[in-house]
């Protein structure tokens, strides 16, 4: 007899296995010669070599599913561990090309306007792309998408997402806490997005890896950026030096994302934002892309488009 073991730290049992190891007993009865144990973060197999290697990849493969979709259903289990790998035949196997991701428990998460779709667009066709627009017109959101599409598609090794900590100057230390703590505060959008397509616990994961990185702007000084989504936040409130820092931060293999609202420039007066810059500076370089949103592209609550529409006519900048 032989045995496997499956460390499966970054799985949530109940949203892999089901309320009451549902999907867990299923495989059980698929599988009726091997001895199937699960306690904690493991997943203990005892069995003849032969049906070990059988089970194993077809789990292999609902894991890889599972990753994908970020959900599973009693009959995906059936399907995917009934039949070979390149013979299983799932409820998503027409798939919508509009999908950028399934989010946490299945959530389908689109570009959502015009605009949104010319970021996806334009993201596949450039290296470099700045999507520039007021707030709650989802560029963040959609930015983060991408990364995390391309984190899954394994077309990246890792994502990095930063922001100027702009309110404190960049200087942190009078902020109670750790380090974490006193940045929490200024990354929490990036936060909130990637919860809504990661599962916890591989979110976790990479967070301890480093796969996942979100550190403020003056964080990136020195570095070179290989193989990495990275995005930029919040870049109307970076000054020129500090966008000239970031965007010589590319390396080999890599994706830049930089967003901002030109109307919402918390720098101090004298303080030229960088964001301004580069729309004259790089606006014909080939392999550079601009995109621009508007109140037509706000996925908020309906009265934001009438707000920024207001503030727009009135020429007084929203903070």
């Amino acid at each position: 007899m032989s045995e496997i073991i499956y460390e499966l730290s970054a799985y949530n049992p109940v949203e892999l296995f089901g309320a009451n190891e549902v999907r867990l007993k299923q495989i059980k009865v698929l599988f009726p010669k091997l001895k199937i144990i699960q306690r904690g973060n493991h997943l203990k197999l005892v069995g003849d070599p032969e049906s070990l290697q059988f089970f194993k990849e077809r789990f292999d493969n609902l894991l890889l599913f599972y990753d994908k979709y970020g959900k599973l259903e009693e009959q995906d289990v059936f399907d995917i561990m009934d039949h070979l790998p390149t013979q299983a035949k799932t409820s998503r196997s027409q798939e919508d090309p509009g999908i950028l991701v399934y989010g946490r428990n299945g959530k389908l998460i689109r570009a959502l306007s015009v605009n949104q779709e010319k970021m996806v667009s334009e993201s596949e066709k450039n290296d470099l792309l700045f999507a520039i627009g007021p707030a709650g017109t989802g560029k963040t959101y959609t930015a983060v998408a991408l990364a995390v599409r391309a984190l899954k598609n394994k077309e990246v090794r890792r994502i990095i997402l930063t922001r100027p900590a702009v309110e404190a100057g960049e200087n942190l230390g009078f902020l109670p806490g750790d380090m974490q703590d006193k940045l929490d505060p200024y990354l929490q959008p990036l936060y909130d997005a990637l919860r809504d397509m990661l599962p916890s616990r591989k979110l976790l994961n990479y967070w301890e890896d480093h796969t996942i990185e979100i550190a403020p702007l003056a964080f990136m000084r020195g570095r070179t950026l290989d193989n990495a989504y990275v995005i930029l936040d919040e870049a109307q409130n970076t000054t020129e030096m500090q966008m000239k820092m970031f965007l010589t931060r590319m390396g080999k293999n890599s994706k830049f994302i930089v967003t901002g609202d030109i109307t919402q420039i918390d720098l101090l007066r004298n303080q030229k934002s960088g964001l301004k810059q580069v729309e004259h500076l790089l606006k014909n370089v080939k392999g550079i892309s601009f995109v621009y949103l508007n109140e037509k592209d706000v996925v908020r609550h309906p009265l934001v488009s009438k707000i920024i529409h207001a503030y727009k006519q009135s020429q007084t900048p929203v903070r």
